[in-house]
């Protein structure tokens, strides 16, 4: 990549999810032109060098909420020598529950230029494969993994005509739909699980159903779930 002048760039690189065939023609030409990569897990990305024969930048580090510290300080210094670094995590935009969005805000108020290349992402995915209203819509990322906390953090959204947006853990998920259902009511909901990969599959029912199904399950892999907002048209007595 020729680089105009001497200030730094900043690349946040989308990822596919699953599906290594999502990949975009501008992500893997923007990899192929680093001079440094920051990465979540540098076995996964290196998994996308691989499949489209990337010429790989010299300089790859991990970068995750373990050492987001020391490894953005290490991208602050290759931007302050003028060098294109590229960020990217396991799946999906750095910095949608990331930690990417510190070194993104760090950058941005050092005066680097940010320049996000978009690709597939997992709340969009499972907000339009739902069926449930995609006009407004709330991603509250993971709740909170005990029971009580998770309640509240339910109940500050009882009321919002918006459709809901989580990501949840597959040892939690079932816990989770009870609780949703306890707070939000029995409401029409979906749990996608495994998006974009072979075995792909979402379950829409309402809270309830979910519930009482999931209760049953042992699910593995990533999990999405979308659920409607405050609207009699997507709520059962």
């Amino acid at each position: 990549m020729e680089k105009e002048d001497a200030q730094g760039r900043l690349f946040i690189i989308c990822t596919p999810i699953g599906n290594l065939e999502d990949m975009t023609f501008r992500a893997v030409r923007i990899l192929g032109s680093l001079d440094a990569l920051a990465c979540e897990d540098t076995r996964q990305t290196r998994k996308i060098f691989d499949r489209y024969e990337i010429p790989r930048p010299n300089n790859i580090f991990s970068y995750h909420e373990h050492n987001a510290e020391k490894a953005g300080k290490q991208i602050l210094a290759f931007l302050k020598q003028g060098n294109c670094v590229g960020l990217c995590s396991d799946a999906g935009y750095p910095g949608i529950s990331d930690p990417g969005y510190r070194i993104i805000s760090t950058s941005l108020e050092e005066g680097y230029s940010v320049e996000v290349i978009p690709g597939p992402g997992a709340v969009s995915i499972a907000l339009v494969s739902s069926g449930l209203s995609t006009a407004s819509y709330t991603f509250k990322g993971f709740p909170p993994s005990k029971s009580g906390q998770r309640k509240k953090f339910l109940e500050a959204e009882k009321e919002s005509l918006h459709t809901l947006v989580f990501f949840e853990s597959p040892y939690r998920i079932n816990r989770f739909l009870s609780d949703a259902y306890q707070v939000l009511g029995n409401r029409k909901a979906a749990v996608c699980v495994e998006l974009t990969k072979k075995f792909e599959r979402v379950h829409r029912a309402f809270l309830k159903d979910l519930s009482e199904d999931f209760e049953q399950r042992k699910t593995k892999g990533e999990i999405t779930v979308v659920i409607s907002g405050n609207n009699p048209k997507f709520i059962k007595e």
